[in-house]
């Protein structure tokens, strides 16, 4: 069947986003609009003519709503194939129209669930039965039954309506497919809840035993890391705290974020995070890893000093900032010789927007994005690498450091002010890729070495950035010293002081380094591999 005739329509949804429109055209093209509760209502309020479920299945809505749709009456007309003479002579012998149309969406689990203090029985009434039945079923039966499950799909139904007098078959198997897509989703988020919720007294709720992605597309990228890969973004609607995922754009460019974008565009928020909103925090990101970084008593100050740490990598790089963006700063990113391609920050002051894109030549391609104020970093969820044939899953690098992890091998111990760089380099380090090494001085990144095959090497990289900088900086290192030849290379550019996880069978012969060279050293007893 090419072309299916909607003669009768279930329409029945918690998201009633334009559903009286769509109703109301149904009818005026002589659809037959039967409906449940709540939407039946609504309808009804907005004038359409409505058969209630109860009227067509001789039963009235029982147990508090929970049985109303599970009945012959639904699902005959559903399931009922129009090429099927027995099928055909089967519903008429027993009083069954077909219907010919169906339009669901479930009821709001995720919502319900978001809550503060939801309980378990408010989460457990929240699952729908009927809604996905049905859905099912018309996704099934869809070489004779269009099923609608998202509101951005009525228009387009309806524009075939009124073109073809059906819907075409191409259509209803694409909304089949997304059917069959959403029902999977509701039913993996139910029982990823249900898995927590219930598990046996000591059993690990950390890692789920089945690991669920069922994650709707929320944008086609233009392709991929490289121009001939295809690539999308799929959003994770359980992630509520502010991130790219969630994030909002700003401008009106029309230039979309690529895949390379968003992926820094993530590095560089989630790495401003780790400042709070205690001091203002700015972070330059380029190629995945930072290449500026700094707090300072102004975001205007903080975006200057962490440009300062690289300028050449800076350019063309991602930005973000854990305050509303504020004109000073705004001024300052729209100086001569700089130029972004993406910013993020949690809001923009009045005038803002029109500063960064309007002021220099670059400003209209800008990609803007805002998240919501945040205060932390984020803890919940996952990390997730692919591998060929199977998922890396872990808990998030989530370890804040408090004193009593601190241990101080070295004769002589960090001033107040040192260890307070300390802590600022050992927030960094934690997103540059491993082998990572970071130095920095006056509460900015000054040198980075990112991604080598040995930690030398590594910090040879952030001593020659670093130059003369390096000159009574700290030292952050993601792993332990294997050998005593990383700190002696720090040493020799003049850093003073070193924080890493400590625990190397060589720790002995790096403390002594230290000692000789009266660096000071602190142990966290954390690791940050980043690969």
């Amino acid at each position: 069947m090419q072309i299916v005739p909607i003669r009768r329509a279930l329409v029945s949804v918690s998201d009633k986003t334009g559903v009286a429109a769509l109703a109301q055209k149904l009818a005026a093209h002589g659809a037959e609009i039967v409906s449940t509760g709540g939407t039946a209502a609504a309808l009804t309020d907005a004038g359409v003519p409505v058969v209630g479920i109860s009227d067509l299945t001789g039963f009235p809505e029982m147990l508090d709503g929970r049985v109303k749709t599970l009945h012959p009456n639904v699902h005959g007309g559903i399931l009922a194939r129009r090429d099927l003479a027995e099928h055909t002579e089967t519903i008429e012998k027993h009083g069954i129209a077909p219907i010919d149309l169906v339009c669901v969406n479930l009821y709001p689990f995720a919502a319900t669930i978001a809550k503060p203090g939801v309980t378990l029985g408010d989460a457990i009434e929240n699952i729908d039965i009927g809604g996905p039945a049905m859905v099912r079923s018309a996704a099934k039966n869809h070489d004779g039954v269009a099923i609608v499950t998202d509101p951005l799909d009525y228009d387009v139904v309806l524009a075939e309506i009124e073109t073809h007098g059906g819907v075409t078959l191409a259509t209803r198997r694409r909304l089949a497919a997304k059917a069959f897509a959403h029902t999977a989703a509701y039913d993996a988020m139910i029982a990823t809840y249900l898995e927590k919720q219930y598990a046996a007294g000591g059993a690990d709720t950390t890692l789920p035993e089945t690991f669920r992605l069922s994650l709707p597309r929320s944008q086609v990228l233009r392709y991929g890391e490289n121009p001939h890969q295809s690539a999308a973004l799929y959003r994770d609607s359980s992630v509520t705290e502010p991130c790219i995922g969630n994030a909002v754009r700003r401008d009106n460019s029309g230039k979309e974020t690529s895949f390379n974008n968003l992926y820094d565009l993530d590095g560089a928020l989630e790495l401003v995070k780790e400042f709070g909103i205690t001091s203002p925090a700015a972070a330059i990101i380029k190629h995945a890893n930072p290449c500026g970084c700094a707090v300072a008593e102004t975001l205007a100050e903080a975006f200057g000093a962490a440009r300062e740490a690289d300028t050449v990598s800076a350019f063309g790089g991602i930005l973000a900032v854990n305050r509303s963006l504020d004109a000073a700063t705004a001024a300052r990113i729209t100086e001569p010789n700089n130029f972004f391609e993406c910013i993020v920050a949690p809001g923009y002051e009045d005038g803002v927007v029109e500063t960064l894109t309007t002021k220099r030549k670059w400003g209209a391609n800008l990609r803007l994005l805002e998240v919501a104020p945040f205060t932390e970093p984020g803890k919940d969820g996952y990390t997730v690498k692919q591998i060929v044939g199977g998922l890396l899953v872990s808990t998030r690098d989530y370890r804040p450091i408090v004193s009593d992890d601190l241990t101080y091998p070295t004769e002589r111990k960090p001033t107040p002010e040192e260890l307070a760089e300390l802590l600022f380099a050992w927030r960094v380090v934690k997103h540059v890729k491993s082998n990572a090494i970071v130095i920095a001085k006056g509460n900015a990144l000054r040198g980075v070495g990112a991604g080598q095959m040995n930690r030398v090497r590594s910090v040879r990289l952030a001593v020659e950035q670093a130059g003369e900088h390096a000159i009574g900086a700290v030292l952050a290192s993601d792993a332990f010293f294997p050998f005593a030849d990383g700190p002696e290379t720090a040493a020799n550019a003049g850093v003073t002081s070193i924080v890493q996880p400590g625990g190397s069978v060589r720790d002995a012969e790096t403390i002594a380094l230290c000692n000789e060279r009266g660096i000071a050293m602190v142990f966290t007893g954390v690791r940050h591999f980043r690969h």
